[in-house]
């Protein structure tokens, strides 16, 4: 595998391109496609799903439509992709015969000159998402389609029927070995998550003194606690009543105003994103604002359960209403004891015996105050939080570095994927096995 030299390039018509070589043609997707638009029901053709990872066979528990007629016909080896801005890169070649939602547009080859698997990665490549959404209609900026008569006017390159096998194989067989390595790592960070979850749920339980005697805890999902340990109820560790937060729309914060806290503000491990970061007028903010210590608690939806310690160093702040305020009594409690107790496996069974399955689950005020947790002597609390923080940093740490890999190799398998289809890259030369070990 090797570049190519400008000398064997020449300027394309094709802006996400750039230059192809010069062997290669240009021609609208017209030229070596047309749509099949062939309504069927989904009785006769099982039901596939159009999605960031490919034609994929619909789940028996996926939400499905009451439209059983009103759907496309798709044919293996077909191309299908959904017309909708939302669902960007959400398309491939398919594998199997079935149906599909009317928003998508299926396309099939007009000659054996084209080989699918090429046309499945210039498709999928990010370039041509943003090229083919690009020429989509709709009344809403960020909700648009693009359909077959404006698909079809799409200028792709065309390369030499053998060279299109050629670098289909060699990014297929490139693919799988990145894929490989990535579902590695994402085994890996699985592993690190789970033992991240049972060190605190261990510490947490169970203190510092492995030798510490032990006594019936009176909860089946809690176990045996040390000796001198109790277990109450949230309602008798507060030191106010919970409290929901503001139903109030954030603006771009501006200065002199809290920041305003929403809980897509909020990471899944927990701790503050710094992007659109939202400001509310303090008068509005000042009944919400949030004091060293407070916890707060995601109340529904599918972040219910997620907690957020509130500290200082943030800086004057407020919350939004889909999170409940606790402020914890720090004469019983200490705030990170109890916060560290909320990533524990004992907090999140609670949470999904709790959980109120309607519309969408919900888990109010009311609710989280009849939670119970552990209470060591104050001192050991404090020990306790400590030691988790220390240790959990450490674990942050592994899983920050193997979640930075991942996203290397998959910029890497991109770029890739780009030069090749695009004849950056001159593959009739490649051997796969010395891409491997370089990965």
């Amino acid at each position: 595998m090797s570049y190519r030299s400008n000398n064997q390039s020449k300027i394309s018509d094709i802006e996400w391109t750039g230059n192809i070589p010069e062997h290669w043609q240009i021609k609208k997707v017209s030229e070596l496609f047309e749509q099949r638009n062939e309504k069927v029901s989904d009785k006769d053709f099982e039901p596939l799903s159009v999605t960031k990872m490919g034609i994929l066979k619909q789940l028996e528990n996926v939400a499905k439509t009451d439209n059983n007629d009103n759907r496309k016909k798709v044919l293996k080896n077909d191309f299908v992709i959904n017309s909708r801005s939302d669902r960007k890169g959400s398309c491939g070649v398919s594998e199997f015969d079935g149906s599909v939602s009317l928003i998508c547009t299926v396309i099939k080859p007009k000659t054996n000159n084209t080989y699918m698997d090429y046309y499945h990665h210039l498709f999928r490549n990010k370039m041509f998402s943003e090229e083919f959404y690009r020429w989509g209609r709709g009344i809403v900026d960020d909700l648009w389609s693009t359909r077959w008569d404006e698909f079809k006017r799409i200028l792709v390159p065309c390369p030499p029927f053998e060279e299109q096998k050629n670098i289909a194989s060699f990014l297929n067989q490139i693919y799988k070995s990145i894929e490989d390595l990535i579902y590695k790592k994402e085994q890996q960070l699985i592993t690190l998550q789970k033992y991240r979850l049972s060190l605190i749920t261990e510490t947490i339980t169970r203190g510092l003194n492995q030798n510490e005697k032990l006594k019936d805890s009176g909860f089946d999902w809690i176990g045996k606690i040390p000796y001198n340990w109790e277990v109450k109820k949230f309602k008798y560790i507060k030191d106010a009543p919970m409290l929901y937060g503001a139903t109030e729309s954030g603006e771009p914060i501006q200065e002199g105003q809290p920041r305003y806290i929403r809980i897509t503000d909020l990471t899944l491990d927990g701790e503050l994103k710094n992007d659109d970061v939202k400001g509310l007028e303090p008068r509005k903010a000042r009944p919400f604002l949030l004091e060293d210590g407070d916890i707060l608690f995601a109340r529904s939806g599918a972040t219910v359960g997620k907690t957020f310690i509130y500290k200082e160093k943030y800086g004057p702040a407020c919350f939004a209403g889909y999170m409940i305020k606790f402020s914890p009594d720090c004469r019983i409690i200490e705030p990170d004891f109890l916060y560290y107790f909320t990533k524990s496996s004992i907090f999140y069974f609670q949470v999904n015996e709790a959980t109120t399955v309607a519309t969408i689950q919900n888990v109010s005020a009311e609710k989280y105050l009849n939670f119970v947790t552990v209470l060591p002597p104050i001192e050991e609390q404090k020990e306790i939080a400590n030691y988790i923080q220390e240790k959990t940093a450490e674990i942050d740490d592994a899983l920050l570095n193997i979640q930075n890999q991942i996203e290397t190799f998959k910029q890497y398998r991109n770029s890739l994927i780009y030069e090749a289809v695009t004849g950056k890259i001159n593959i009739n030369d490649y051997n796969v096995s010395v891409l491997e070990v370089k990965l």
